[in-house]
């Protein structure tokens, strides 16, 4: 859902959020005692970012080791054609792919980048050679080994609201 202006986020929201995104399990006492608010305001509010689609999800971060995913690479493709069907047929396609955590459609040299973790060099090279390039107009790729990982977040930079005067 796209923000409308009976959307807009104030101090308080954007605070809510903050904490939020650094701890999604933090209970809404505690919460409301960080931001400033009784726990039914509080609530209120997290349960309005939820409705107008501000907090899309809570989720969890799993160390990839734990869980034979250890080697991330990322991906560029591109495709013998650039009309609409093609970018779609593309995109249905992918979404499917269990491996594939990110895809995004670029402007460059190539059509799109994609995230994707797997267990080894042996099953990226069977994730990229049956599958990849095998996808609906795929032409060519370009991979990259990740060696060392520096930062990866999923937590989104929530400025102060503008003070926006005419």
């Amino acid at each position: 859902m796209a923000p409308t202006d009976n959307t807009t986020l104030d101090k308080i929201d954007r605070k809510i959020l903050r904490h939020l995104q650094f701890n999604s399990r933090i209970s809404n006492v505690e919460l409301a005692r960080h931001i400033g608010l009784s726990a039914t305001p509080c609530l209120n509010r997290v349960k309005r970012l939820e409705k107008i689609g501000c907090i899309e999800n809570y989720t969890i971060r799993i160390n990839p080791e734990y869980v034979e995913a250890k080697l991330l690479v990322f991906v560029e493709l591109r495709l013998d054609r650039t009309s609409r069907n093609v970018f779609s047929n593309f995109r249905t396609v992918v979404r499917k792919l269990p491996e594939v955590m990110e895809c995004h459609l670029v402007s460059g040299d190539y059509d799109y980048l994609l995230k994707a973790r797997v267990r080894d060099m042996h099953a990226y090279r069977k994730l990229l050679g049956e599958t990849l390039l095998s996808l609906p107009h795929v032409n060519s790729s370009r991979s990259y080994m990740v060696m060392e990982e520096v930062k990866e977040t999923e937590m989104i930079p929530i400025p102060e609201p503008s003070e926006y005067t005419p």
